[in-house]
């Protein structure tokens, strides 16, 4: 959960407002570096008549919030209608905020987390059934519990069972990794790569010149062709398509293998996935350089910003279509100038999945 600064709390906990239009168009519209903070408390400071009526309008305002702007109505449910009130939170308006998956997913995380505050014996309850939603953050509330009662389970069978649920609903990385754990100490064999859906197997040409970080919006030959040629004119001669796979037990692929650690560079892969049908789906992909992904000729994601943190399953989660068929999918992966041991990683991994982060399959039918 993020944090507010305490002087934004000094402020919530002097005064007092209600949740109308004009508090909550404020809110949502904070922005980045303090942009609209003045706003927001010269319009929290207009009236004080905030009460527990106000708290639904308020999560509702949060859908189209950004982070800070969600912060800022945390604190004002929190530091100024519920440490007043107590006695009056609306329990049941709360549970089914949570309850309708058409809000967002930090909206309903607030939700959940104002349960646990202020009525445990209910959020608790409700950590089951999480178990199935599509919110990562309030799915782990379920994952949680069942590795939690798997490791005090004393029948051993039982808790091999409990694992075993926890491997096929788990989402997070660091959960999947502990159940997986856990289920090999009990001599079960688990591939991780199958069940998490990652692609392994794709084509790679390259590389080609990134010198200056020029090359992240230089349209190369590749983002545009139907049909791929047999080579280009590459960074250092010519370039031609490669097989490219990894035997990694979370489906990265690294790029310097089939390289080295060149720097100012940049490679294109591509692949093809089949649909059974034509669908909704979510590409989730990790990398810590700069890149582009296309589905099907069309751009829909581009991240020009190199080495920040580590390269994560899931990092960024793109919303695309797939069609009945064939679609065809290109990355382009940017490496920067820089040369310390922290920025030589060149890599990415991928996966199709369903808004809940279940795999999609790719049909054996083109």
């Amino acid at each position: 959960m993020k944090l507010v600064p305490v002087l934004f709390l000094v402020f919530f906990c002097l005064v007092r407002a209600n949740g109308n239009e004009l508090l909550t168009s404020t809110l949502i519209k904070i922005g980045a570096h303090g942009n609209g903070n003045q706003e927001a408390i010269r319009a929290i400071s207009k009236d004080n008549q905030l009460d527990h009526s106000s708290i639904l309008p308020l999560l509702i305002a949060m859908n189209s919030a950004n982070s800070v702007g969600d912060n800022w109505i945390r604190a004002v449910i929190s530091e100024t209608i519920i440490s007043s009130d107590p006695a009056n939170f609306p329990i049941q308006k709360i549970h089914n905020f949570l309850e309708n998956q058409s809000n967002a997913g930090s909206s309903r995380l607030t939700a959940f987390e104002l349960l646990q505050d202020n009525n445990p014996k209910l959020a608790n309850s409700i950590i089951p059934s999480l178990i199935h939603d599509p919110e990562p953050s309030l799915r782990r509330y379920a994952i949680a519990k069942i590795l939690d009662d798997a490791s005090l389970e004393k029948d051993a069978e039982i808790a091999l069972g409990l694992y075993q649920k926890a491997l096929n609903f788990a989402r997070e990385v660091d959960q999947i990794q502990e159940a997986t754990k856990q289920l090999r100490n009990r001599g079960e064999t688990i591939d991780l790569v199958e069940l998490m859906g990652f692609i392994t197997s794709w084509e790679i040409v390259g590389p080609f010149d990134n010198s200056e970080r020029m090359g992240f919006g230089k349209v190369y030959s590749p983002e545009t062709e139907s049909v791929s040629r047999e080579s280009y004119k590459g960074k250092n001669g010519q370039a031609k398509w490669t097989a490219f796979s990894t035997s990694h037990n979370l489906g990265m692929l690294d790029i310097n293998e089939e390289y080295g650690q060149i720097k100012e560079a940049l490679a294109y892969a591509k692949t093809t996935f089949v649909s059974d049908s034509a669908q909704k789906v979510q590409i989730r992909l990790g990398s810590k350089n700069a890149w582009k992904v296309w589905v099907n000729g069309d751009l829909l994601y581009s991240r020009d910003e190199y080495h920040r943190g580590k390269t994560r399953i899931d990092q960024f989660v793109i919303d695309g279509e797939l069609k009945k068929g064939a679609n065809k999918i290109l990355l382009k992966v940017c490496q920067n100038e820089q040369t310390q041991s922290w920025t030589k990683q060149w890599e990415f991994c991928l996966r199709i999945t369903d808004k809940s982060g279940k795999p999609i399959r790719q049909s054996s039918v083109n």
